[in-house]
């Protein structure tokens, strides 16, 4: 029988201390924050999930979910609300809410929040590569730059892609969600 994971608050929410299952509401669980990168919540908090990674972002128009990069693995994305902006293989493509991205490995791409208001994005992304050092990597890109989502140097380590605009810092759930 699978033992249910407990779930432990360290002051930014719920997150899972533990292997088993578990059930969390997206408001209370952990997230992580930073100003030009918007809010996003890992569900697998310190324990890791090892087929595949989902998460919730929340963008206002202008921050980017990643820096543009291709993985190993394959990532999906499906915009639930608001509009935002696909950086794909150096093209621009519009989202709106509902519209489904599927990335197969070794897509260059990232997403930035467009339009009026805040957009949210479920993401899930296979775990097979991409929790290795063949993962994938940060590569420039003319479209993103224009939109402050590109690294100017091809890098494999996210300390040194994400260091011009910034990492999310652990935070409480803060009204980023609608309805």
């Amino acid at each position: 029988m699978i033992p249910e994971a407990p779930l432990e608050d360290g002051g930014h929410g719920l997150v899972p201390r533990g292997e088993g299952w578990f059930v969390v509401n997206t408001r209370e669980a952990r997230w992580w924050h930073g100003p030009n990168r918007g809010a996003m919540c890992f569900y697998e908090g310190d324990v890791g999930f090892p087929q595949l990674g989902i998460n919730v972002s929340v963008l206002e128009p202008g921050q980017v979910m990643s820096l543009y990069h291709w993985e190993a693995d394959q990532e999906d994305f499906l915009v639930v609300s608001g509009e935002a902006l696909l950086l794909v293989e150096g093209e621009e493509r519009p989202l709106r809410a509902w519209d489904f991205v599927h990335c197969p490995p070794g897509t260059k791409h990232t997403i930035v929040g467009a339009g009026n208001g805040p957009c949210v994005i479920v993401s899930v992304g296979a775990r097979v590569l991409s929790i290795t050092d063949d993962w994938g990597a940060y590569v420039p890109d003319e479209a993103s730059a224009r939109r402050n989502a590109s690294v100017s140097e091809e890098s494999t380590d996210p300390e040194t892609a994400y260091g011009e605009i910034g990492e999310r810092e652990p935070a409480r759930y803060d009204g980023w969600l609608s309805g």
